[in-house]
């Protein structure tokens, strides 16, 4: 577990660290909103799950298209999204 200490002036530090902290999660959860939603089109579009896409395309049973390599990229997107919103929850504030 990695610790910050900030030490500042500022009276309000605290609200402004826990504002900025909200407003990346917000920004993350809005971002999985989107990239839910186009992988939903793609799956309805190809009428197939984005997991049995990519086990499939990661086998090599389809030509690389603008559209396959599009829906690949967003579901590593929704990957990384997911991943930075587990982080962001995980932090803790503590009275130093």
């Amino acid at each position: 577990m990695e610790e910050v200490k900030l030490i500042s002036k500022h009276p309000n530090l605290r609200t402004l660290i826990e504002g900025a902290i909200a407003a990346a999660l917000q920004s993350t959860e809005a971002g999985i909103r989107r990239t839910s939603d186009l992988l939903q089109e793609f799956e309805a579009k190809y009428e197939l799950s984005t997991e049995d896409f990519r086990r499939r395309f990661n086998n090599n049973e389809f030509q690389h298209t603008l559209d396959f390599d599009e829906w690949m990229g967003e579901a590593w997107m929704l990957e990384s999204l997911l991943k930075d919103k587990d982080r962001i929850k995980e932090i803790e504030y503590h009275r130093g």
